[in-house]
């Protein structure tokens, strides 16, 4: 069971868009004789994909988390 709520995986999915948007201009640069590397595009998307797949499924499930209490009896 998930601890992280729709919010938050909404949030987290629009942080990785932005992020994608940014590298998509410029992924790495140079000054001189030093280059620069934002960060790995292949991995940004696995991030996207990810953040998607959690919030489909929190949203599937109504955006809260279930709590089930069993009692066991003899």
């Amino acid at each position: 069971m998930s601890a992280i709520s729709l919010d938050t995986a909404k949030k987290k999915l629009e942080t990785w868009l932005e992020a994608e948007e940014a590298l998509s201009s410029s992924q790495s640069y140079t000054v001189g004789t030093l280059t620069l590397t934002r960060a790995d595009l292949g991995q940004v998307r696995k991030n996207i994909e990810f953040w998607e797949k959690k919030v489909t499924e929190l949203e599937r499930r109504g955006g809260r988390n279930r709590i089930y209490n069993v009692i066991p009896m003899d």
